[in-house]
């Protein structure tokens, strides 16, 4: 009867976790977007408010982008390519500039991931195909979303390095609570 039993259990168990396995998801690029767009707002976020105020000026070497500029150039490629992933293509905006005060830079910053989470909000993969009019070229809603996306790493890499050159553990290497 023992052997029965575990024979049956053993027949059962793939149906039963199959049943709790969830369908294939209806937006998994736009899903993956969002959830990156999640965890980078709040870590590059917290890298504009773990710099110290007097620090925003700093840079590595004089070719690269001092701290400032790089929160300003963030908020600006937000600003530009979460408009066109909604179908609204916009210039950057001109403010803020990277000699604005830090809690400038840090309201804007915030602002602009608060457009992209608008945005993104709305978007799924059906649209992922559409063209979008980039002055003189087209490009579909896919490439914007992968280019912010890489886009994201790659900014928060920097602001990472900057605040570790400056003896500050970026967000994601903090100790959890």
């Amino acid at each position: 009867m023992k052997g029965k039993v575990a024979v049956l259990v053993a027949a059962l168990c793939p149906l039963v976790l199959s049943a709790q396995t969830p369908g294939p998801a209806a937006n998994p690029v736009s899903d993956t977007v969002r959830d990156l767009l999640a965890r980078h707002s709040k870590n590059l976020v917290a890298s504009a408010e773990l710099m110290p105020a007097d620090k925003y000026g700093y840079h590595p070497t004089p070719a690269q982008m001092t701290f400032g500029q790089l929160i300003v150039h963030i908020v600006q490629t937000n600003e530009f390519l979460c408009s066109a992933i909604g179908g609204t293509v916009r210039m950057p905006p001109e403010k803020p500039v990277e000699t604005d005060s830090k809690d400038v830079l840090v309201a804007a910053i915030k602002t602009s991931f608060e457009h992209c989470t608008d945005v993104l909000t709305k978007v799924n993969d059906a649209q992922l195909g559409d063209a979008i009019a980039m002055g003189p070229q087209k490009l579909v809603r896919a490439n914007l979303m992968i280019t912010i996306a890489t886009d994201w790493a790659d900014h928060y890499s920097t602001a990472a390095s900057y605040l570790r050159l400056n003896g500050i553990l970026p967000p994601t290497a903090q100790p959890r609570r």
